[in-house]
């Protein structure tokens, strides 16, 4: 599994164990065209089939660097795709992990994707987000990408005690029957902890709730993708 970290904050990166000062190659270098995606690529310390393109503080003026490059919306598709081609892993998930705005950083991320996975946390503003999230993305359909969809909702923070959190997963569900998971991710003192270790919250308590509640949402997935491939190929 690849995880492209695009967001200049670089939680994933963090997550994941890699290293992402601002002397590190980065997404930033690839984006560029400075460096490959090969060159930028890490191993994380959570496993050894997990890889993570990291970003760094320097992605932050991306935005502004990319706007008078050739084909800025292709940069990502472009290396990614030269990527996959001449890899010798045969990668199984590329994550693009994008920043919480519609910036140059998040367009290139989706045209270089097929599909959009969308965590909804649990609460009111949450919604009007994804009202927004989904008319940016039909803008991509229109313009840019035509094949892209969004093929995942994934119901997050979810507090049971809160009348709130059963009405905003309610409402999701109304209105995304087939596209959200049936499973819910809680909220957990255990997930919020383990990016300050540099490690996923499998390796920091895999017998915790949030842990089991991932590993769910990731089986419901797998098991997605698997029965997509099967009536593909009937």
């Amino acid at each position: 599994m690849l995880i492209v970290d695009l967001d200049p904050q670089g939680n994933a990166s963090t997550a994941l164990g890699v290293a992402h000062r601002p002397e590190n190659t980065s997404i930033y270098e690839v984006l560029l065209g400075d460096h490959t995606m090969h060159e930028a690529m890490q191993q994380s310390t959570d496993h050894e089939n997990l890889f993570c393109v990291p970003s760094t503080i320097n992605l932050a003026g991306a935005e502004i660097e990319l706007v008078s490059l050739v084909a800025r919306e292709q940069r990502l598709r472009t290396a990614l795709e030269g990527f996959l081609q001449e890899s010798e892993r045969d990668f199984h998930y590329v994550f693009i992990d994008c920043p919480p705005s519609l910036g140059l950083l998040t367009v290139n991320a989706f045209v270089a994707a097929q599909e959009v996975l969308i965590p909804i946390q649990c609460e009111y503003y949450a919604l009007e987000g994804l009202s927004q999230l989904l008319g940016n993305i039909q803008l991509i359909q229109k313009h840019l990408n035509p094949a892209l969809r969004v093929s995942t909702i994934l119901l997050t923070m979810y507090d049971a005690r809160t009348n709130l959190a059963h009405e905003v997963a309610a409402e999701v569900r109304e209105h995304f029957p087939s596209e959200t998971l049936a499973a819910v991710i809680p909220r957990s003192v255990r997930v919020s902890e383990a990016p300050s270790y540099g490690q996923t919250v499998h390796a920091y308590d895999s017998a915790s709730i949030g842990a089991l509640a991932y590993l769910e949402a990731a089986a419901e997935i797998a098991l997605r993708e698997q029965a997509t491939n099967t009536n593909e190929g009937a």
